[in-house]
């Protein structure tokens, strides 16, 4: 004599979820071509242009100068000038897109160049602290570092100066809180932030950094 137990499973059998049903639904390989899996390989993009791993020729314009040199995709801007075209100026020091050390101009706007590879600022116009002035000639904004004792260590001066050239370049007569913001992406460790304030709002009255972004 059957149980109400056993007669209930043909039913149970037919409408319970099948695990090997699912798979023949959803059609992997499938003949219909319809399955999870492929949609998601049709809507993947297609693979760019593969360069390296080994070192490739770039081409960069750093202070109005072309450089050429090879370097592996991977190496960062920052690198790329330190030790391959021995502009120093521009110091690694967290390495991570933190302290601002690092800072550079391109195309006019500040940015770490730790956080840049070397192969993606090509095209672009690079400024460091290197070609900010004459040879025997302080640039306003260097001058005005020296006048507010805007510097203990130094090590982290460069990025803050050029920092404050993007900020004047694009802001000629800012505020003391649009100056704090301006540098607030740059860590000075000896915590000379009040010389550093003081510094850019003496620069931007300078004559010749009034007188234009390359100045």
């Amino acid at each position: 004599m059957s149980s109400k137990k056993d007669a209930e499973r043909p039913e149970q059998r037919k409408t319970s979820f099948s695990r090997r049903g699912f798979i023949r639904g959803v059609g992997i390989g499938g003949a219909l071509g319809t399955g999870l899996l492929e949609r998601e390989a049709t809507a993947a993009p297609a693979a760019g242009k593969i360069v390296g791993p080994g070192p490739v020729a770039i081409s960069l314009t750093i202070n109005g100068k072309t450089q050429n040199l090879n370097v592996e995709p991977r190496v960062t801007l920052l690198d790329a000038m330190r030790n391959q075209l021995d502009l120093t100026g521009a110091k690694r020091v967290c390495d991570r897109g933190v302290c601002g050390s690092c800072t550079v101009l391109m195309d006019g706007k500040t940015v770490y160049a730790c956080n840049v590879l070397a192969i993606d600022a090509q095209g672009r116009k690079i400024e460091t602290i290197e070609g900010l002035a004459e040879p025997g000639k302080l640039h306003p904004i260097s001058a005005a570092f020296w006048n507010n004792d805007a510097q203990q260590c130094g090590y982290c001066t460069p990025g803050f100066v050029m920092a404050a050239k993007g900020l004047l370049d694009e802001m000629p007569n800012p505020t003391l809180d649009q100056v704090k913001h301006g540098l607030a992406g740059n860590i000075c460790r000896c915590g000379t932030y009040m010389g550093l304030r003081k510094a850019v709002l003496e620069a931007a009255r300078s004559p010749r950094q009034q007188g234009g972004k390359n100045g």
